[in-house]
């Protein structure tokens, strides 16, 4: 390990007298070239930058004059030299330094604006291998690590952010402050590791590393929130380089600033929303869906949704499936709603939205894929965890008929909706649901039974309030996320008035739960695939 040198300190003022610009993305090079001209900065950059300033008439020279070697080997090398690196690293008030830099000819770099090639926009067009190498950058990432070690004296930009703010302390000052330049070198450093964590992503998807070495997780910062979960905690919300649609991608058209729970739960209803085919609504609040239906239209399955939990339904996170119409935007606001997310709103029901200030309206530019790869993180004390994203689905072929009676079609279906609700349901889940439509949902319990009796109280609930002489389960399927360890769960099901139950199986005590199901007259499908979500 290099032993810390006996540098001078660095000043707290440095007015620059040449930059370095290499660029992939030519956006705001024009004004930024003209001003750093007119201030007196002597421009140097490589190939296309070099020929972009100098078309806009503005005094550049190229890197190939400071190093005396033209570009080679298709444009791989030309900024890998000791003239280029000495002076992004040259300590000017060190004695033994400046001497090296007067005997070689090695001129300081005040100034640093580097983008790095496209690797991640390359990867998302669907690149070949091929191309996608050839856009991993090498010597843009030594420029901006150079430039960052030395922020004693250089100033490093990586993003338009950085260059406004270069640009005005220098049109204010004529100078850079060290603050100034330790700012930048952070944004720098954290933009040079975000773009390796992508290369070493892609790297090991290509070579099917599922669990690499080394994993790194980056993020571009989309909004600082007012608080975490709860006040007294910090929050922020990142975007990686999955463009997956959703609230990460969102457009938010009115409503406050969104919040750490706000966001959260948007996207386990909007998860959850992308399963079905037909018009859908998922009503979530506190990260579980409160009521899941399908109807005709977008309205029929908002009402048929909120008849399942109206009370938990107050203040939560509204999920459809379609673009929303006025007639949705109606219903919708009739009841204190937090969040509303959606792949689009016409003109009338924006107009609607409008009038609740308090309420989030979140467009998206499509759906994201149930079936699509991805992964999905857990952080944990000293660590954080990694898993492939629940790309499960259950078809009427994949189940098991475990029971002496067999299922109607319409227990089938009803069995299925039930089991895809409760995939997205905290574990412990049960979800009674008929019809398209959930009728109770228990989620988060330490024992089955008790999130079966739950899901059962809310049904009951729904019912009554529906005006009915009975439950709302009556006659629905009961979806069971993970298998019944006794048959207590199940009874409680049936005593709800479910008469088909779905579950993964594979309990030691399967036999007994298959045989109490025989005995209540209920059928029971296994699906061998388990969907606990903690």
């Amino acid at each position: 390990m290099p032993a810390a040198p006996d540098f001078p300190p660095a000043p707290d003022r440095v007015a620059p007298k040449r930059a370095l610009i290499s660029l992939s993305d030519k956006a705001g090079l024009q004004e930024a070239a003209r001003t750093l001209h007119g201030l007196g900065v002597e421009l140097v950059s490589t190939g296309g930058t070099r020929a972009a300033i100098a078309g806009f008439g503005v005094p550049v020279k190229d890197v190939a004059d400071l190093t005396g070697f033209p570009e080679m080997m298709d444009g791989r090398v030309k900024t890998l030299h000791p003239v280029v690196h000495g002076g992004l690293l040259g300590v000017r008030g060190a004695a033994a330094h400046a001497e090296a830099m007067t005997t070689h000819g090695i001129g300081p770099i005040d100034i640093v604006w580097v983008d790095l090639y496209p690797f991640e926009a390359t990867v998302a067009s669907g690149g070949g291998f091929d191309a996608v190498v050839e856009n991993i950058d090498i010597g843009g990432p030594a420029m901006i690590r150079s430039g960052s070690k030395n922020h004693g004296y250089v100033a490093v930009c990586v993003d338009p952010a950085s260059v406004a703010e270069l640009l005005e302390a220098l049109k204010a000052e004529g100078a850079t402050t060290l603050a100034l330049r330790k700012r930048l070198a952070a944004r720098a450093f954290a933009r040079t590791a975000a773009y390796d964590a992508a290369v070493s992503g892609w790297f090991a998807g290509q070579v099917g590393d599922a669990a690499p070495a080394r994993k790194s997780i980056s993020g571009a910062l989309a909004q600082t929130l007012r608080y975490g979960e709860n006040p007294h905690q910090t929050g922020a919300f990142y975007r990686t380089g999955d463009a997956r649609p959703g609230v990460a991608h969102a457009r938010q058209l009115q409503g406050k600033e969104l919040g750490y729970n706000n966001i959260a739960d948007a996207d386990a209803a909007y998860e959850l929303v992308a399963e079905f085919e037909s018009p859908a609504c998922v009503i979530v609040k506190h990260a579980n869906p409160c009521g899941v239906a399908v109807g005709n239209d977008l309205s029929a399955a908002y009402a048929r949704a909120l008849e399942c939990d109206a009370v938990s339904a107050f203040g939560g996170v509204v999920a459809v499936n379609r673009p929303l119409s006025g007639a949705d935007a109606k219903l919708i606001t009739d009841i204190f709603t937090e969040v509303v997310i959606a792949p689009g709103a016409d003109d009338e029901a924006q107009a609607i939205f409008a009038a609740k200030k308090n309420l989030r309206l979140l467009l998206t530019d499509g759906l994201p894929d149930p079936l699509a790869a991805g992964e999905v993180f857990r952080s944990v004390a000293g660590g954080f965890l990694v898993q492939s994203r629940d790309r499960s689905r259950i078809a009427a072929s994949d189940l098991k008929i475990v029971t002496r009676r067999q299922p109607t079609p319409q227990e089938i279906e009803d069995m299925l909706f039930a089991f895809t609700v409760a995939k997205h349901v905290k574990s412990n889940a049960i979800v009674y649901a008929k019809d398209g439509q959930t009728a109770g949902i228990g989620a988060g319990q330490m024992n089955r039974r008790d999130s079966a009796r739950i899901a059962a109280i809310r049904a009951r609930e729904a019912g009554e309030a529906k005006g009915l002489a009975h439950s709302l389960a009556e006659g629905s399927a009961c979806a069971s996320e993970a298998f019944f360890p006794f048959a207590d769960g199940l009874l409680e099901a049936v005593a709800a008035g479910a008469t088909a139950v779905i579950q993964p199986g594979g309990s030691i005590r399967d036999d007994e739960v298959i045989a109490a199901a025989d005995e209540a007259g209920v059928t029971m499908a296994f699906t061998g695939v388990r969907v606990f979500r903690h």
